[in-house]
């Protein structure tokens, strides 16, 4: 079978921490087909896009895709965030640009959606068999974390044990995306509002596709 090729068009490098977590969701609908994942950081561009129906376009036409997934943080109204992308959606369509897109939208940064996993937690700050305790907080209050990213990085280093130099060096080159590909369940993230509204437009994506031979 051919891949089915995704794009997922970024606010920054880091946000490769969503892709483990969007090959889980499309396994889910579509079973395991082979994907074909690739990040769209539309930034260091010679002609920088500002708009976002610009990026959009951006990351289409720089990487061709089967399904393009459109992250932007909600800043507390996924909504509003689900109406611009709608919004530039149209803008596209008049454009030529017709490939279907998948809202990636959590309440607040992307590491929220990290916190639900301790193995993988310990695994990523590579200490598997640590023993300190970790409190990661209630799945079911993920989305009223102040500061998730500020959160994972404690929890990473609680679960390092490291101190001093030796954890100044080892933060210097961690990568949130080390937790995501750590973790082999995403199905507790079901419980929030803004996953099950991501995993509904997975679905609505897998029931429509018609994959090549």
């Amino acid at each position: 079978m051919t891949p089915l090729r995704v794009t997922l068009r970024a606010e920054g490098p880091s946000d490769d921490m969503l892709l483990p977590i969007i090959r889980w969701a499309l396994h889910r609908h579509l079973g395991e087909i082979p994907i074909d994942d690739r990040l769209a950081d539309t930034r260091r561009l010679r002609e920088t896009p500002h708009t976002l129906a610009e990026k959009i376009a951006a990351a289409e036409r720089l990487f061709p895709c089967d399904v393009l997934f459109i992250h932007l943080d909600a800043d507390k109204d996924p909504l509003l965030k689900r109406q611009q992308i709608a919004s530039a959606a149209v803008e596209l369509r008049a454009e030529g640009f017709d490939t279907p897109h998948v809202c990636v939208i959590p309440v607040r940064e992307s590491e929220a959606w990290l916190l639900i996993d301790e193995a993988a937690i310990r695994e990523a700050a590579e200490n598997r068999r640590g023993k300190v305790k970790l409190h990661l907080p209630s799945r079911k209050k993920l989305e009223t974390v102040a500061d998730p990213k500020a959160a994972l990085d404690e929890l990473i280093r609680t679960a390092s044990e490291l101190t001093g130099r030796a954890w100044d060096k080892f933060i210097g080159r961690f990568r949130p995306f080390w937790v995501a590909d750590c973790i082999a369940d995403f199905s507790p993230l079901l419980d929030l509002p803004a996953f099950r509204a991501f995993d509904a437009d997975v679905k609505a994506f897998a029931e429509s596709w018609e994959p090549d031979a």
